[in-house]
This record gives C-alpha cells, sequence and structure tokens, in this order.
C-alpha cells in the first residue's frame, strides 16, 4: 500500500469521518472518536434522483467508555457504492453516494482518484529529491553554469506539472460532488494546456540528458542520498535490477511523462459510457488520442535525447565543445561509412552527421555546420555516379555523396528530408531517428522561407539573406544585408537580384544614403529605376548593368542650391551620349543637341532667357564651328565660333534692317566685336531678304528622326525587338499581357489600390485583341478604341512611350524654351512622333495599311444612311473608304497632350500678325450688324430679316434693325468660337464645316429654298462671321492646322473651308478701315 489519501473529512461532536482513497479506486471511509455499538435499526437509503441516493445511519449513543486510538476502516461501507462526500454532526454521520450500474460515475472516481495518486507522487519527488538537491551549495561548482541553468528549467517545468496536476485533481474532487458533467472536466477544456506542459517538460529533460545532466548530478546525488539512494529507488519506481544513479535521476525526471497513457486509458474507459453518435463521446475520444499521441511522442523524444547523448560519449573531443547543445538531437551519422564524398582523396576523411537542425561536414580536426532550413537534397540519376548517390545542395555549396547500399540511400534521403521538414515546420526536436523503421514519405518543400548569413569571400561574404530560396538559391522575395549598411529589399532570381528591388547604401563621405527603386537583372541594376544620390542629384531613367544607359533624366541640386541643372535624354555605359536636352537653370539657357561622354559633341541648339538663340556646331562642350546666332531683335550672325558666344573667323552678319556685314569677325557677342570686311545696304526693292534669313534656321541642328531614338529602342525592347520592327508579332502581345499582367499583381500588393475603372481598363488590355486578318472600318474602330485606352495606361508599352515622349517635348519647349524660333523644330518633332508610332502600331496589327492606304467601307452604308435632300447633299460627296493615316489614328491621343507648349510657340511666332489682326477686329466689331454686313459687301439678300428672340417657346422672331449688334448669324459665330476649345486639326475643321453648314442653314431659311454658294457669295458672309466670333489667337490656329492636318484632306471640302477660314485671316489684316 501506498498509504491513506484523505480528500474528504467531517466531525460531529465527538467523532469525525475521513473519505479517502485506498488501494482500489472505490472511496473508503475511516472513523475517528467516542466508540459506540451499533443499534438494532437498519440504515435504511432512500434513492434520489436516477443515480444518487442518501443513506443514513443513526447509531444510538450507547456509551461503552472508550475512543478510537486511530481512525478505523469501516468496511461495511465499501459495498455501499461510490461515496462523494461525508458530513457528521452531533451524534450522527450522513454520507453522499452513488450506484453507477453505467459505469460513468466509477470512470470519475477512478480517473479523481488517478490524478490525486499522481499529484501525491509529484508533490514528494519535489519536496524530497528536487529541492534538496537545488538548496545544495556545492551544486553550482559540481554542475558547471549550463548544466545547472537546464537543471533549473527542469525544476521550474516540473513545478508547473505539479501545480497544474494539483489544480485538476481538486477540480475533478469538485466535480463529483456538483455537476457531475464531461464538458466541465479541466482536461477536455484545456487539453492543449496539458499537451504543452508535458511537451515542454520532456524537452527540458531532454536537453539536461544531452548535455550529460545526470552523470553530472551523481556525485552530489550520492553526497546528500547516500551510496545506496533507496529512497530514488523508491520515488523513481527503477525496473532495473542495479540501476546506476544517473539511470534513477533519469527515471525520475522521465517519470511524469508516464502518466500521458494513464489519461488516455481513463478518457477512453469515460467515453464507452456514451453513445458513439454523441458529442461528449467524440470530445473524450479526440482528447484520448491527443493524448496516446502525444505519449509516444515523449517517448520518441527520450529515445533521441539517449541516442544523442551517447552519440556525444563517441564523438572527438575537440569538436564536441563547439557543436554540443542542449537542443541539438542527433538523427543519423556516417561513422559506420555508409554515406562517403564522391571523389574524396584515399586518406581524407569525411563524416557525415545530420541533427534536428543543421547538417555536420567534419573532416580530421575542421568541420562546418550547414543549417537544415537551407538544405536541399535529391537523388542523383544513376548515369551519373551509380546507383546509390545523393546530391546535398546548400547555399555556398554542393556535395555528391555516395550511400553503401540502396537501402542505406533511401535511409539517408528520407532522414534528412525528414529532418529539413520538421526544421521548416518549427518542430524543433521532434526528430525521427535514422532507425525509426518509418515509411513515411516526407519531402520538404524545393521553395522555402529561410534566412542564411554567407561565409564564402565574394560580394556576399558575411551578408544576411532573409526571404524565399529554391534549391540553395535566394529565389522570389527577400531582404538582403551587408555589415557595411548596405541593404537590398526586392525579388531575386537564382540567387542574384533579379525583378523589382529597392537598395540603399551609405555614403560614408556625405553621411547620408545612395538610394536606387526600380528594376534588376542577374545582380544588376537594369531597366526603369530611380536613383537617389547622397549629393543631392536624381536620376530617373534606365539602367544596363547598373550604369546609366538608354533614355533618362538628371535632376542637380534644388532651386535654392548653387547650380540647379536638368538633364534629360540618352546615356551611354554611364555617361551622357547621344541626343539630349540640358537645362541650366542658374545661367537661363537650354541646349537641345548632342552629347558624347558628357560633352556637348555635334550640333546643336542653345536658346536663353535674353532671347538668344544659336544653332550650330559643339565640339568639346563649347560653340565651335559653323553657327548661327540670332538676337531677340532678329540681328543675325552665320560664321565661325570658337566658344560659347564667341565669333572667331569668316561669318555674316545681318541687321533687322536686312544691312549686313560679311568679313572676319572676333569677339564675344554682347561685349565689342572686332569686324574686318565689307558693309552692304541690299537693294530697296529685295523684299525677299526676310524669307531667306528664316529658311536658314534649323539646317544646323539636330533632325526630328535623329531625337529621342533611345525612347524608342526602349518600346521596341519591350516588345521583344532587338532593332526596331524586327521581330515576332505574337512574341510582342505576349510581352504586352505578360508586364500588364504583372503590374497589376504589384500595384494589388501596394497599400494603394486601384479604381475600380482603372482595374477594368487593365483587364480589358490583358486581353490580346484581334490583331491579324482583314482591316475594315469596324476593326478600325476597334483599334482605335484599343490604342486610346493603352495611351492612357502607363502601364502598357505605348501608355509608357507616350508619357515619356510628352515629358521629353515639356522639357525641350517650356519655360526658356518657350521660343518663337523653335517652332519649326518643335512641328516636326511632332510629326516624327507620330511616323515612328505609327510604325510601332503597324508592327501590332501588321494589316493595318500603310500611311495614306484605303480602308474600304461596306457598301450599303452610303445608301442607308444618305437620304435624298438632305442639305449634306450639297456639302458631302460619296466617299470610297477611309484613308488610314497616322494623324487621324495618333494626334487624337497626343496632341491634347502636347498642346500646351506647343500653342504657347505658335502665339509667340505669331504675335505681330495677331496683334495687327486682332486690332482691326476690335474696331469692325464696334459697327452694328447692317452696317458691317454692307461694308462686307454681303449681297442684300443673304441678310437677315428677322432673328429668333431669346424665349424660343414664343415662336414669336425679332425685326433686325439697323441699330441690331452681334445678332444675324449668330449660331455660326457660336459655332465658330468653339475652335479654340479644340485640339487636333480634324476636330477643328469639323467646327469650320459646322460653320459652313449653320450659316448655310440660315441662308435656306431666309431664301425658303435650296441654294448652291458660289465662292464670291459665301466669302462675305463667312468673314462677318469670323469677325464676330472674336477669336484672339487666329493666326494661331489657322497656322497649327496648316502645319498638322492630314494630308489627304487637303484637297478635299476640309480643305476648301480652310483655305477660306485662312483667307479671312488675312483680309482682316490687310482690311482698310474707312
Amino acid at each position: 500500500s501506498e498509504g491513506i489519501r484523505v480528500w474528504d473529512v467531517s466531525a460531529g461532536e465527538k467523532h469525525t469521518l475521513l473519505l479517502a482513497d485506498g488501494d482500489c479506486y472505490r472511496p473508503i471511509i475511516y472513523y475517528s472518536g467516542q466508540q459506540v455499538k451499533e443499534g438494532a435499526e437498519e440504515s435504511h437509503a432512500k434513492e434520489q434522483g436516477q443515480q444518487e441516493e442518501e443513506e443514513g445511519a443513526e447509531e444510538e449513543q450507547q456509551r461503552a467508555g472508550g475512543y478510537t486510538r486511530q481512525p478505523v476502516l469501516l468496511p461495511f461501507c465499501i459495498d455501499l457504492g461510490y461515496v462523494s462526500n461525508v458530513f457528521a454532526g452531533g451524534q450522527r454521520c450522513v454520507v453522499l453516494l452513488d450506484r453507477n450500474v453505467m459505469g460513468f460515475i466509477a470512470s470519475l472516481h477512478e480517473l479523481a482518484a488517478a490524478e490525486r495518486k499522481f499529484y501525491c507522487k509529484l508533490s514528494n519527488i519535489k519536496t524530497q529529491i528536487i529541492r534538496p538537491l537545488l538548496e545544495l551549495e556545492s551544486l553550482s561548482s559540481a554542475l558547471g553554469p549550463v548544466v545547472l541553468g537546464l537543471l533549473q528549467t527542469v525544476a521550474g517545468r516540473f513545478s508547473l506539472l505539479c501545480h497544474l496536476t494539483g489544480q485538476h485533481a481538486a477540480s475533478l474532487t469538485g466535480n463529483l460532488r456538483r455537476v457531475r458533467d464531461v464538458k466541465s472536466l479541466l482536461v477536455l477544456e484545456h487539453v492543449d494546456i496539458f499537451l504543452d506542459s508535458y511537451s515542454e517538460y520532456c524537452s527540458a529533460v531532454g536537453n539536461l540528458q544531452v548535455m550529460g545532466g545526470f552523470q553530472t548530478l551523481t556525485k552530489p546525488s550520492i553526497d546528500f542520498f547516500g551510496k545506496s539512494p533507496e529512497l530514488l529507488k523508491k520515488l523513481s519506481e527503477c525496473s532495473e535490477e542495479t540501476p546506476t544513479v544517473a539511470d534513477l535521476l533519469g527515471a525520475l525526471f522521465y517519470l511524469p511523462t508516464r502518466h500521458m497513457h494513464e489519461y488516455g486509458r481513463l478518457l477512453l474507459k469515460l467515453a464507452t459510457c456514451f453513445e458513439v453518435s454523441s458529442d461528449d463521446y467524440q470530445r473524450l475520444q479526440d482528447s484520448c488520442s491527443k493524448f496516446e499521441a502525444l505519449a509516444l511522442k515523449l517517448k520518441r523524444k527520450r529515445k533521441d535525447a539517449e541516442y544523442t547523448f551517447h552519440f556525444w560519449k563517441t564523438f572527438p573531443g575537440k569538436m564536441t565543445d563547439s557543436l554540443r547543445r542542449p537542443c541539438r538531437r542527433l538523427i543519423c551519422e556516417s561513422s559506420n561509412k555508409a554515406l562517403t564524398l564522391q571523389n574524396a582523396g584515399r586518406f581524407s576523411v569525411n563524416w557525415f552527421i545530420v541533427f534536428n537542425d543543421a547538417l555536420v561536414h567534419a573532416q580530421f580536426s575542421t568541420h562546418h555546420v550547414f543549417p537544415l532550413a537551407t538544405l536541399w537534397v535529391e537523388p542523383i540519376p544513376e548515369e551519373n555516379s551509380g546507383p546509390y548517390g545523393l546530391k546535398l545542395i546548400t547555399p555556398e555549396e554542393t556535395f555528391a555523396l555516395l550511400a553503401s547500399s540502396p537501402t542505406e540511400k533511401a535511409k539517408w534521403l528520407r532522414s534528412i528530408n525528414q529532418a529539413v521538414e520538421q526544421a521548416l515546420g518549427g518542430a524543433g526536436q521532434d526528430t525521427v531517428s535514422i532507425g525509426s523503421g518509418s515509411s513515411q514519405k516526407t519531402e520538404p518543400p524545393v521553395s522555402r522561407t529561410a534566412s542564411y548569413t554567407f561565409y564564402k569571400e565574394g560580394r556576399l561574404k558575411e551578408a544576411k539573406y532573409e526571404g524565399h530560396w529554391l534549391s540553395g538559391k535566394p529565389n522570389g522575395s527577400g531582404v538582403l544585408k551587408w555589415p557595411d549598411g548596405r541593404i537590398y529589399t526586392g525579388t531575386f532570381k537564382n540567387g542574384l537580384e533579379d525583378g523589382f528591388g529597392e537598395f540603399v547604401a551609405t555614403n560614408k563621405t556625405l553621411n547620408k544614403n545612395d538610394q536606387y527603386q526600380g528594376h534588376w537583372k542577374d545582380g544588376k541594376m537594369h531597366g526603369l529605376g530611380t536613383y537617389s544620390y547622397a549629393s543631392g542629384e536624381v536620376y530617373d531613367g534606365c539602367f544596363q548593368d547598373s550604369m546609366r544607359h538608354g533614355h533618362g533624366m538628371l535632376r542637380s541640386g534644388k532651386l535654392n542650391t548653387s547650380s540647379p541643372s536638368v538633364f534629360i535624354g540618352q546615356w551611354l555605359q554611364d555617361k551622357k551620349t547621344g541626343y539630349g536636352v540640358f537645362d541650366d537653370i542658374t545661367k537661363g539657357e537650354k541646349y537641345m543637341g548632342m552629347w558624347q561622354d558628357h560633352q556637348r559633341q555635334g550640333n546643336g541648339v542653345v536658346v536663353t532667357q535674353f532671347g538668344l538663340y544659336y544653332e550650330g556646331a559643339f565640339k568639346e562642350n563649347k560653340m565651335m564651328g559653323t553657327g548661327i546666332l540670332l538676337s531677340e531683335d532678329d540681328t543675325t550672325y552665320e560664321g565661325e565660333f570658337s566658344d560659347d558666344w564667341t565669333l572667331n573667323g569668316k561669318g555674316v552678319l545681318t541687321m533687322p534692317n536686312a544691312d549686313y556685314l560679311e568679313g572676319s569677325f572676333n569677339g564675344e557677342w554682347g561685349s565689342g566685336l572686332k569686324v574686318t570686311g565689307s558693309y552692304f545696304k541690299p537693294h530697296l526693292f529685295d523684299t525677299d531678304k526676310d524669307k531667306t534669313r528664316d529658311m536658314k534656321l534649323g539646317r544646323l541642328c539636330v533632325c526630328a528622326e535623329d531625337k529621342w531614338q533611345a525612347v524608342f529602342e526602349e518600346c521596341w525592347s519591350e516588345l521583344g525587338c532587338e532593332t526596331p520592327g524586327q521581330g515576332e508579332n505574337w512574341k510582342a502581345w505576349e510581352n504586352i499581357a505578360v508586364a500588364l499582367t504583372t503590374s497589376r499583381r504589384l500595384i494589388q500588393e501596394s497599400p494603394e489600390a486601384l479604381s475600380r475603372s482603372h482595374s477594368r481598363t487593365l483587364e480589358s488590355l490583358e486581353v490580346i485583341p484581334q490583331h491579324e486578318g482583314p482591316i475594315t472600318m469596324e476593326r478600325y474602330h476597334t483599334i482605335r478604341l484599343y490604342l486610346i485606352k493603352a495611351c492612357d495606361t502607363p502601364l502598357h508599352s505605348l501608355g509608357r512611350l507616350l508619357e515619356t515622349l510628352v515629358a521629353v517635348y515639356r522639357m525641350t519647349y517650356v519655360g526658356v524654351g518657350a521660343n518663337r524660333r523653335l517652332l519649326p523644330q518643335a512641328v516636326n518633332e511632332i510629326k516624327s512622333y507620330l511616323n515612328r508610332i505609327f510604325l510601332i502600331v503597324r508592327f501590332l496589327f501588321p494589316d493595318l495599311p500603310e500611311e495614306g492606304g484605303l480602308i474600304p467601307e461596306p457598301t450599303t452604308n452610303l445608301q442607308d444612311k444618305r437620304e435624298p435632300g438632305s442639305s449634306d447633299a450639297h456639302l458631302e460627296s460619296p466617299k470610297p473608304g477611309r484613308v488610314a493615316s497616322s494623324s487621324a489614328l495618333l494626334l487624337p491621343v497626343l496632341l491634347p497632350r502636347l498642346y500646351p507648349p506647343l500653342f504657347t510657340l505658335y502665339a509667340l511666332d505669331k504675335e505681330k500678325e495677331d496683334d495687327v489682326y486682332w486690332e482691326c477686329v476690335l474696331r469692325l466689331n464696334k459697327q452694328p450688324d447692317l452696317a458691317l454686313l454692307a461694308f462686307l459687301g454681303v449681297q442684300q439678300k443673304f441678310w437677315p430679316v428677322s432673328i429668333p428672340t431669346s424665349m424660343p417657346e414664343l415662336a414669336e422672331k425679332q425685326q433686325v434693325l439697323s441699330s441690331t449688334k452681334d445678332a444675324c448669324f449668330a449660331s455660326a459665330v457660336e459655332t465658330l468660337q468653339q475652335i479654340s476649345t479644340t485640339f487636333t486639326p480634324s476636330d477643328k475643321l469639323q467646327v469650320i464645316q459646322l460653320t459652313f453648314e449653320e450659316i448655310t442653314q440660315a441662308v435656306q431659311s431666309l431664301l425658303k429654298q435650296d441654294f448652291l454658294w458660289s465662292m464670291d457669295d459665301l466669302f462675305p458672309v463667312f468673314l462677318y462671321v469670323v469677325l464676330r466670333a472674336r477669336i484672339r489667337n487666329l493666326g494661331s490656329e489657322v497656322s497649327l492646322i496648316e502645319d498638322l492636318m492630314d494630308p489627304c484632306v487637303q484637297h478635299g471640302e476640309h480643305g476648301i473651308m480652310f483655305t477660306t477660314l485662312k483667307a479671312c485671316y488675312y483680309q482682316i489684316q490687310h482690311e482698310k478701315i474707312t
């Protein structure tokens, strides 16, 4: 017997009842106090409820004159049933008991009794073994800091187990007395606390065992318990015949783990009291399974700890100290030559040891540790190394290993894979040793997340990588940190930075950071990116091999710094080379021309804020060679230069009045020139001088086709073409779809969400449109809509191209670049854009006709749309089809973006003519309608007699009087005024056509019959409308239409109407006002 555990007590007047656990699980009752004789009355019981009955035993007090010396067992109570409470008062006793035929109460009692017994056992170990050992003065010096720390951890977790068991025992006792409900059992309600507590305790004991803790504790234990420690033997329940002290300590510390089977058995016994389909049965069954599984797991943990401890006993001493760790467990090792290094030297020693956290490769006195999280193993095909080959891959090394047999190969492959799987899953010490015989195949993911610090010489030495891996190489998103402060955050491919990423490097000289954000390829900056230098400079553009290469913009300084400037253009291997625009904000100068090795070299143009204009040759960053220089007042020099604004050599200086000097010039412009030559005054009637002087401009600047070549090359490259136009059409569409999908995914992952409409546009663009087959008007319309959407989306190759072109155009022609002499170049640049974008569009849609080609219209449409007698019949002639042109297709998406800087140039260029025109418009508009119509020579039959009132619902008309002003042809005037709200020539021509239609309609309603115009009749009326429309910059509007209108409409109806508007503009300028 292990003694009697009393768990309920009650005292009467002169006696006490004790309720206790005996050797069996049925409770027993002890009596203590005044002795009495049993009365003749039979004790009677009364059943209460379904399962409970109370039995009161009333004993008449018969004093026999004595007391019990010690509590005595009342044997008859054992047969009564399962007692859960005892009560005593006065001379009487009462017990609360239950006779349970189903066994539920019996099972509950057994669970409670087992827990009370277990708690007592744990308390004895704690008070009689663990606490005295920890209180020994010599313990610290005997164990050393590591083992002492591990022992204290075990003691702490043992105390927690003891406390948990005590709480559970008390809860079970309370449950027996009150609820008797499975749902309120702590072991079910908080099963995870029980499982975690035992698992953590077993791990702590295993750590102590691995570090030789039981052996180290032997001497202090013998000193305290003596050479034959009976107490240890008794409490440890060790089954060995002649155990050592270390064996006893091991059995003692592992004792609590054996209780898992007891939990499983008792919960299963409880479960049999319920229907299999009930929730209670399921809950009990689940918990039972968990405890049984934990029991097996803890048994395996103990076995692994023992296996590891015995390994360290045989391992060479020098390496043991550096490799032996409390949490480290051995899985398998190759000391029996089961695994060898392929092609190893004859006398070399290669020992491979797999732990639960690392693989160790030991050679003589050296070893290297490879973390399992970054270890990959795979079988080598037989043709490469025979049937027993294995390949071990780590971030910096790869081993080819040979197993001694197919069985060994399979064992090692399985064991390493299981170890890696558990290391990745955070299972820690839940390892499976090589001899476990587990047939389960576990293969860890080839792609995984882990951290690793590189150790080999090279660019990654001592760098730490955290992120995704694939077969031994960083692959996917991750962070790479160097000890010197450099950090890369982004995507990797095959171990190298590849994709989008951010790089930060400390500039120690300036004590600030250089920062790059953009695309990478093969470990180098490649593609679009932004580099912010510690100096304050910012480069935004293309990179190749970590150098600025392609198109890019460099902003240096800020407006309040010493030398703010902006360069946008082409780069070659980190140097400005090719065409570029440089805006020197300090000097107020802008250069547009060719560069080589950071220097202006070749043809170029310079304009200044003071109105100076130079075009010509540059050499070694200076104006050197032949050039043309114009000042604000039109003074012109054409000749030789030797430095910036420095004339040196032969040339011709022409005055604003056309007088000119021809000879040799020397000196800086604006500070006095030395001249040797002849002075000429042209003939009075030589009026062509202005024209010839203007025609000279543009000869020495960079032609439009040579500008921004890098921008277009990048677009072609994105479409998969090495050279413009040379590539597969299907591949281009594939590249567009992939780029859009990738960009959309990146945006969705970013915190800034897309709007619903933007997201829908992206999705529609990801669908590759029909791009092959004959072009009809319907398909032409579909292509046009696709281009509008693509150009509005910067993530699309065409959208990005357009965005860049708008940026470079504004950079060129805004600010100092708003110089009237640059207008021809600005117009030619737009035409060049159209031609080059049209090439890309025709590459994507190869069946689109080339410039000027015909797109046939369906033959039925003409008849269906045109009704006989309609007014349109006089203005439109039947069209055989539509002409395909870059202007019609692309100007609507391009010109609105470029309109502000372009129209500013037109306004500056036409300033004088527009001023003359406007003065005339203001003076003529002072006249009333009829007077102005008479003055302009409009035939009287076209004069409106009456006009609609401001309230059309009255259906009345107002008489036109001699004083009436701004009333005649009012709707035509309002229509023409809309010309300033449109952008493209085709839209402006449409406004002119609508104006003509409004005039025709007004005259037809006046004459009440169909009418055919002659130009003699039409021109004065249209002139009146133009005057009344009061368009401020009409000269600019006319020039823009003339320069950019589609060539195919020049000789058609629109062309004639435009010529009429142009004639009106010149007529108004030269109108004699009397």
